[in-house]
């Protein structure tokens, strides 16, 4: 251990101790333009991604009616209270990789003649197919989210996807209408954003630009859903600027949004992602560095959207997004299992402060995934659930949905090639005033004074996520280690709101 190291260490530990006062702290300053509101916060960028992968949904979020893990017509009442917590705005379903190998009339039925199929794309997992579309659709109307629904395109036909939204959404006595009211659903269900297609350029059909935009065009005029839906053409992962401008060009008159993938990876290499916990500050640092990629990547999209768009009618989305680490030691690779800690905590709210300054063309995203998979909000064990860290980011950030979205300027010093603290501001939907603080330091605390012009504001209260450990999480026998707790370490005079914000922290400030 350096020197320095030792210091930082020993600053972070007087920090966490509650009688004694801090060795050293860095120096914050900026300020909150109360007076100039940007775009709204669409609360569908808070989405959720659910993919029929490994214990992604059965066992994590499906355990069947018969079940002796307390349950509401099958789903988990603990994921349920959960994620109700959380306000989940939007689900996603099938899929990812899944959606385009995925055949819906599998999905629907009497669950025990439902047929078993084979997940190619995730470790060949046997699919008894007991979660379907009712299921799905169910399982949103209980958390009280929308619906994002992704048809198959690598390996469905026009015809398929055009029928399965008929199933759906079709009020009328039409074969299909009927057939879904003798599966048990009267009324037709609203497909609230329709995904058309998933990553084309690799697993969803290793298509050229041109011919998924073409696709695209074809699918769209013979899906016709009951009740209007969000159009969504997909494009690849990560950023493509020439696919975007191929699909704008072709297909840009028929969509309503355009979709991004982008996914956190320590390292950038898909073979050696790196831990997901026992890693050093080395690797803490470059998982920042990499998330914070996304949003040049955001803009880019903006900008070849705004020459075909230039009033922003058409939004765009990120579909999936999140950090993706080696899988869990001793777990079937193909279920992407990982441990989520303080670092997934932090990486989130980044992310969602990227997502907020991008509000004006992004209006909404899909974390991957929700339960058991990647960057999961929940883990589940058999009967035992447990909040990951990201979880908990999620449910601080619970005031920006649908908040307005207000400018933040921050002069920070740097951590590594980055800033060490970033940061959100909005006016809440009940008139209050909400800032979001991130310490990326692991080692450091800092002190901010940021000036309110065009509030006013007497009393100010906060929750703080911070932990001791670079890579503290959750876990079953220990599921509060990593949590949220009461900030007093804020506060307002003179027009200027001041916190002291500990090492590897995230402050979520409400101020009245």
């Amino acid at each position: 251990m350096t020197a320095l190291t030792a210091l930082r260490t020993t600053a972070c530990t007087l920090l966490l101790s509650a009688a004694a006062p801090l060795a050293f702290a860095g120096s914050v300053t900026g300020r909150v333009d109360a007076g100039q509101p940007g775009p709204v916060i669409a609360p569908e960028l808070y989405g959720q991604f659910m993919e029929q992968l490994g214990t992604g949904i059965d066992g994590g979020i499906w355990v069947g009616p018969d079940s002796d893990i307390p349950n509401t017509r099958g789903y988990r009442n603990d994921v349920l209270a959960a994620l109700k917590e959380l306000k989940v705005p939007v689900l996603r379903w099938p899929g990812g990789c899944y959606a385009d190998i995925y055949d819906w009339r599998t999905g629907i039925g009497p669950r025990a003649k439902r047929p078993v199929t084979l997940n190619r794309w995730w470790g060949n997992k046997e699919e008894h197919n007991a979660f379907g579309t009712h299921e799905f659709f169910e399982f949103a109307e209980l958390v009280g989210a929308k619906t994002f629904l992704n048809v198959n395109v690598g390996t469905g036909t026009p015809r398929e996807a055009a029928q399965w939204v008929e199933y759906i959404t079709s009020p009328t006595n039409s074969t299909l209408a009927q057939e879904r009211r003798r599966n048990g659903r009267e009324q037709p269900w609203k497909i609230d954003f329709l995904g058309i297609g998933n990553e084309p350029n690799g697993c969803g059909g290793r298509m050229r630009a041109e011919t998924f935009a073409d696709l695209f065009r074809q699918y769209s005029g013979f899906i016709a859903p009951h009740g209007g839906t969000t159009m969504i053409a997909s494009g690849p992962d990560a950023t493509d600027p020439a696919w975007t401008r191929t699909t704008m060009e072709i297909a840009g008159e028929h969509l309503d949004a355009f979709s991004m993938h982008y996914y956190t990876l320590p390292t950038g290499d898909w073979t050696t992602k790196g831990p997901a916990t026992g890693f050093g500050e080395p690797e803490w640092r470059a998982t920042f560095e990499r998330t914070y990629m996304i949003e040049p990547m955001i803009q880019e999209q903006t900008a070849i959207m705004d020459e075909f768009d230039p009033e922003a009618e058409k939004a765009l989305v990120i579909g999936e997004w999140g950090t993706w680490y080696d899988p869990t030691p001793g777990s079937p690779g193909g279920w992407l299992q990982q441990q989520n800690s303080i670092r997934d905590g932090l990486v989130a709210a980044v992310n969602l402060n990227i997502f907020h300054r991008n509000a004006k063309r992004l209006r909404a995203a899909g974390i991957a995934q929700m339960v058991n998979v990647l960057q999961a909000m929940l883990l589940t064990d058999g009967a035992k659930m447990v909040r990951t860290p990201t979880y908990h980011a999620f449910r601080m950030y619970r005031p920006f949905q649908g908040a307005t979205s207000l400018p933040l300027a921050l002069r920070s010093p740097d951590y590594g090639s980055l800033k060490a603290v970033d940061g959100t501001a909005a006016r809440g939907s009940d008139g209050k005033l909400y800032v979001a603080l991130v310490n990326l330091d692991p080692g450091e605390a800092m002190d901010v004074s940021l000036a309110l012009e065009g509030a006013q504001a007497t009393r100010v209260s906060g929750e703080l996520l911070t932990a001791d450990g670079l890579d503290a999480h959750n876990t079953f026998d220990a599921p509060e280690t990593v949590r949220p707790v009461a900030f007093d370490g804020a506060r307002l005079a003179d027009g200027t709101l001041s916190a002291r914000l500990p090492a590897k922290s995230l402050v979520v400030l409400t101020l009245e």
